[in-house]
């Protein structure tokens, strides 16, 4: 049993002689910062990635592998869509922590600078998160969307939807 399957591992106290703050930082596109230097190892990012959750009493974003925790900024949304992958009957998203998941296409907006968002993780525990589109995903995506009448429109073989402006 790891230290996180216990109900209390979110409210038990830091290490002794360490705290819960850090100075991680995960920016608008996807990248993780310590103490103003990028994360450059790909693996760790990742790990970072896959490790992203929500404190259960205070609702702030925390990274935490099981056995520690710690709070996090994050700067825009803690989820990015990397590709999207078109099967027999749905599209999926290949999300920045490594995971594959269907595409919810009825979650997504598009905000004003023009970069597609949609929810994820609708199932996981604490979830479900927002998620902005890498540029490669949101380019991928142009043969697909439309402009009907000033609305901004995604048409697959499985139907049309509209964007929502946030």
């Amino acid at each position: 049993m790891k230290p996180g399957d216990h109900p209390d591992y979110f409210r038990l106290p830091a290490p002794e002689g360490r705290s819960r703050e850090s100075t991680i930082v995960l920016d608008g596109e996807g990248n993780f910062w310590h103490d103003g230097t990028r994360v450059g190892h790909p693996q760790i990012e990742l790990a970072f990635h896959q490790w992203i959750g929500i404190h259960p009493d205070d609702g702030r974003y925390v990274l935490t592998n099981g056995y520690d925790w710690t709070y996090f900024t994050v700067e825009d949304v803690p989820y990015f869509v990397k590709s999207t992958r078109v099967n027999d009957n749905t599209i999926d998203l290949l999300l920045s922590d490594g995971s594959t998941e269907p595409w919810h296409i009825e979650s997504t907006t598009l905000d004003s600078a023009g970069k597609l968002q949609t929810i994820v993780k609708q199932d996981m525990a604490f979830g479900p998160f927002p998620a902005k589109f890498s540029r490669h995903a949101q380019q991928a995506l142009e043969p697909l969307l439309h402009d009907e009448n000033g609305q901004v429109v995604i048409r697959t073989r499985f139907g049309s939807f509209s964007l929502l402006h946030p």
